[in-house]
């Protein structure tokens, strides 16, 4: 692999880091991701909270948990980067929010798969430019 450390990326390292961050999608989104996870961390799906009929807050929970994994494949595959952490954060942010808006049934699987793909697209162009280092 190349080293973060040295900036600016070329392209062809840029390549190779979308890929390596798209793996890291692959394995957070589908490897790793239990039916228990898939199902409930869709608030349409929990169970109903036995007292109030409402969905149980269960799924704020899953959801959240599902967001930290893909936030932890993008803070070890930057590492290197003194700013990893921000491009994590923004990965938890916009994981959550992006798999939100397909459980609310807005968008598609592939429209959720695509955004996913052009946020790691946007992490290393920001990383190119160098917008984050």
């Amino acid at each position: 692999m190349f080293d973060l450390a040295k900036l600016p990326l070329s392209w062809g390292d840029g390549l190779i880091l979308f890929f390596a961050l798209a793996i890291g999608h692959a394995f957070a989104d589908f490897a790793w991701q239990s039916q228990f996870m898939a199902t409930n961390k869709n608030r349409h799906l929990v169970p109903k909270d036995t007292d109030t009929g409402k969905p149980s807050s269960m799924w704020i929970h899953v959801l959240t948990a599902h967001s930290l994994v893909h936030a932890g494949c993008v803070w070890i595959i930057l590492g290197s980067l003194k700013m990893a952490w921000l491009l994590a954060l923004a990965e938890f942010i916009l994981h959550w929010f992006i798999d939100l808006v397909k459980c609310d049934g807005k968008t598609d699987f592939n429209a959720d798969q695509a955004l996913h793909y052009l946020s790691k697209a946007a992490y290393v162009v920001a990383i190119w430019a160098a917008w984050v280092h």
